[in-house]
């Protein structure tokens, strides 16, 4: 049990620091939402013009930095990249189209089921249904190559871009797009926010903290170490809501959500199996890339890419529900994953096996 206790000490600090950003001015039921800042980055980036979802956001600078400064402290920052890196941009933008249509990400739906939000009901089978495909790649051999090292700028990329968006934001608003109103306009104050996402990712990057690794791990190993990382997150999200008072049961009129549990389901199943496809969740991707990880960068990137095509074209859900464009988008994704996924199945005498994403 000793093992487990940096795991739950994570889940539990970012599951109260999630509580905690809420009541200082972030949406509800969205504390942390990895889809949903990098999408507002997106748009306060100008990189799309939804008026609402326009900021910023502290935490995902504060994720990357406290992954990159603990991992140079404990001697494991390691510059690699080069293993299917343009597939994994192009996944980073297949799990933000999932991520959009759920909107929320894997992290986002277990707040969103601590806050009383039965629509992550729904999505949550759907996510372990996408992890579940995706562990059918994994045994059947897929792979995207081994990783290799690096120049060493590569690895610090991530994170110098993750100061650009601190002294951006410092400087705002010269040069950046800020929402009025929506989701966008609620926000913690930048120490606050930057603070949590700095203490979350350095216990992240220690405890290896992911969500979709927690439901792989179940699934392949039958090993529950991750788990409680996951458990932990909603039992103090749920506990922080239940005193607060932001604890509303139910599926209509949820913040930031909208009830076609069909789309639900198929969302944060697309999110779960390109996250097994790129090697993590999106939370993950963020501490890898505080790591020296140029794949996982790339990643990051396409999420960020991908949110701000979603919003241009008009594929995003909202609490009125899922355009039929969007849907239509999210069908053509589940096509694209399971392509990526077969293509990449190693056979013996077809190449050299190599390590796992």
């Amino acid at each position: 049990m000793r093992k487990k206790i940096p795991i739950i000490v994570a889940g539990a600090v970012t599951g109260l620091c999630a509580v905690l950003l809420v009541l200082f001015g972030n949406p509800l039921n969205m504390g942390f939402c990895i889809a949903c800042f990098l999408r507002d980055i997106a748009g306060g980036l100008g990189l799309h013009r939804a008026a609402m979802v326009q900021y910023l956001r502290p935490e995902i600078v504060g994720l990357i930095l406290g992954a990159f400064l603990t991992a140079l402290t404990a001697k494991e920052f390691k510059v690699t990249g080069g293993a299917g890196t343009p597939l994994r941009f192009l996944l980073g933008m297949l799990m933000m189209a999932g991520a959009l249509v759920f909107l929320g990400c894997p992290l986002r739906m277990i707040l969103r089921l601590a806050g009383g939000d039965w629509n992550a009901l729904v999505a949550l089978p759907g996510y372990v249904a996408g992890v579940w495909a995706g562990t059918f790649f994994l045994k059947k051999g897929y792979s995207l190559g081994q990783s290799r090292a690096q120049p060493v700028l590569n690895g610090y990329l991530g994170s110098l871009m993750a100061v650009f968006l601190l002294i951006l934001l410092i400087a705002a608003p010269a040069f950046v797009f800020f929402s009025t109103e929506g989701p966008g306009s609620q926000h913690a104050p930048l120490v606050v926010s930057l603070g949590a996402g700095l203490l979350v990712g350095v216990l992240a990057q220690r405890s290896r903290l992911c969500t979709m690794g927690a439901f792989r791990d179940l699934i392949l190993f039958k090993e529950g170490h991750l788990f409680f990382g996951v458990a932990a997150i909603f039992i103090v999200a749920l506990t922080g809501n239940l005193i607060t008072g932001k604890f509303i049961p139910g599926f209509a009129s949820q913040p930031v959500a909208h009830t076609d549990a069909i789309w639900n389901f198929l969302g944060m199943g697309v999110v779960g199996l390109a996250a097994v496809l790129a090697g993590g969740c999106p939370l993950r991707q963020l501490i890898l890339t505080g790591e020296g990880q140029g794949d996982a960068l790339f990643t990051v990137l396409g999420m960020i890419t991908g949110a701000a095509l979603i919003h241009n074209f008009g594929l995003a859900a909202s609490p009125d529900g899922v355009p039929v464009a969007g849907k239509w988008s999210l069908l053509l994704s589940i096509v694209m994953l399971v392509i990526i996924g077969a293509a990449n199945i190693y056979r013996p005498g077809t190449a050299e096996k190599t390590a796992g994403p």
